[in-house]
């Protein structure tokens, strides 16, 4: 996956994974969204879901772990490093990752956190791979049961999707796809790959002549349009996707602005509000990753990177806003739009 030149600093890090290591043993305020089978379920956060309890919802608990593992994998002398060590020990352990699966596995629950906290775990998984702690190895052994259970769901899933899903939630098809891509390519898995390359094709290769205009949502954090964009980028070969991007957006050429425009947050104590950082920061990630897959004097190169400027410039100071809404999640979205998933 593209990264945006220089990356994370370790001052970044610093600020970023202050966040995660906070929320994520904290185990309220949730937002459990958790099918009952019957009064047995009826169990606390914690019960349930032993590694991802915290940082509000269980998606957010993953991808706070990403990014935990990425600030580790980049500064492995980071000051805060003892502390993320200390984390990772206690909550990723064998018999807790048994746990996790074992809740996907009951009745009811196939699609539950689908596609974008399969693509989270898959990305977590892959990150951990590349850790060079001692401890790394065992991290990602008790990810290994669920994520299992994730790859033996998510071709079937995708197959029998006959339309991608383009909002701009948690439900996004591209997303989840680009996660679950970056996990196949950084694992070497090319049986993964390929199909997910194949079925992208089939979601978004006829596209042409995006309704921009209609984005955002209020409460969206990813652009439908942009990561559709991003998701082919990673897989047509250069003159082909500069062919289709011309298609797709043709407002991004001969000079012109194009549709996207840093979006305003009129409310951060908003949960639902908040989401537009997140849409600002994901929307840098995705400009960037599409402008790298132009060449440098393509007409839209210089465009695209000055709006991914802009858009990250304008959420960016935010992270630390006081309120929970936001602060469970955000600093992983800043990730992404400084250096994205890495290689």
């Amino acid at each position: 996956m593209t990264q945006r030149q220089g990356g994370l600093t370790e001052t970044q890090a610093l600020r970023f994974a202050a966040l995660p290591l906070r929320n994520l043993t904290a185990e309220y305020p949730n937002h459990l969204a958790h099918l009952l089978n019957g009064p047995a379920d009826l169990l606390p956060p914690r019960a349930l879901h032993p590694i991802f309890y915290g940082s509000y919802d269980w998606h957010s608990a993953v991808h706070g772990f990403w990014l935990l593992a990425r600030c580790l994998r980049r500064f492995p002398n980071l000051p805060i490093a003892p502390q993320i060590v200390a984390l990772f020990d206690t909550h990723l352990t064998a018999e807790h990752g048994v746990a996790e699966a074992a809740y996907f596995q009951a009745p009811g629950r196939a699609g539950y956190e689908r596609p974008y906290g399969w693509g989270w775990l898959l990305a977590l998984a892959a990150e951990l791979q590349h850790l060079p702690q001692a401890h790394a190895a065992d991290w990602r052994a008790a990810l290994k049961p669920l994520e299992l259970v994730i790859l033996e769901r998510l071709p079937p899933y995708l197959h029998k999707l006959t339309y991608p899903i383009r909002v701009g939630t948690h439900f996004n098809t591209a997303f989840g796809m680009l996660l679950a891509l970056h996990y196949a390519r950084s694992t070497g898995q090319a049986e993964l790959a390929g199909p997910l390359e194949n079925m992208a094709r089939r979601y978004y290769g006829q596209d042409a002549d995006y309704p921009a205009l209609y984005e955002p949502n209020g409460d969206d954090f990813l652009s439908g349009g942009l990561t559709a964009a991003f998701l082919l980028a990673q897989i047509l070969p250069g003159a082909e996707f500069a062919a289709w991007f011309a298609q797709y957006l043709p407002g991004y050429f001969h000079g012109a602005g194009g549709p996207y425009h840093p979006v305003m947050v009129a409310d951060r104590s908003d949960a639902k509000g908040v989401h537009l950082d997140g849409l600002n920061l994901s929307r840098a990630w995705c400009l960037r990753g599409i402008a790298a897959a132009l060449t440098p004097h393509h007409s839209a190169h210089g465009t695209l990177q000055r709006l991914a400027d802009q858009h990250e410039a304008a959420s960016l100071p935010f992270l630390e806003s006081g309120e929970y809404g936001g602060e469970h999640w955000l600093a992983t979205f800043a990730a992404l739009a400084v250096e994205g998933l890495g290689d």
